[in-house]
């Protein structure tokens, strides 16, 4: 499931660290008071990941009640941006990218070149 990004209408990350000990009542309240979103919204995915990057938490409301998910990866990590304390929303390619390993926000991302800057 966790994989699959075809369900969800949106999909947010928590950039930053979050405390993974939370459980569904402290990451809904993530949610709603630090980024000012609802948490009851249907299938929508919250996704958090705590300092170790190997494991991410997921908090998805599914109409009747909260699905919590989590994964720890076996070998590897999470490419989670770090830089922001705040929900940013991903496409749903980002999405299978950040699943598969590849990082998501781009650390040094390539800019436009003014020409005249170069003459």
């Amino acid at each position: 499931m966790f994989n699959d990004s075809s369900g969800f209408r949106k999909i947010y990350l928590a950039t930053g660290y979050t405390d993974l000990r939370r459980g569904i009542d402290g990451l809904a309240s993530i949610v709603k008071y630090n980024f000012n979103l609802d948490p009851f919204q249907k299938n929508i995915l919250f996704l958090f990941c705590g300092k170790r990057t190997d494991r991410v938490k997921g908090l998805l409301w599914e109409g009747d009640g909260f699905l919590l998910l989590y994964k720890r990866l076996e070998i590897g990590g999470f490419n989670w941006p770090r830089t922001t304390e705040e929900a940013l929303e991903i496409t749903q390619e980002q999405y299978q990218r950040l699943m598969e390993g590849i990082e998501v926000i781009a650390k040094k991302p390539i800019q436009e070149v003014d020409r005249t800057d170069l003459l």
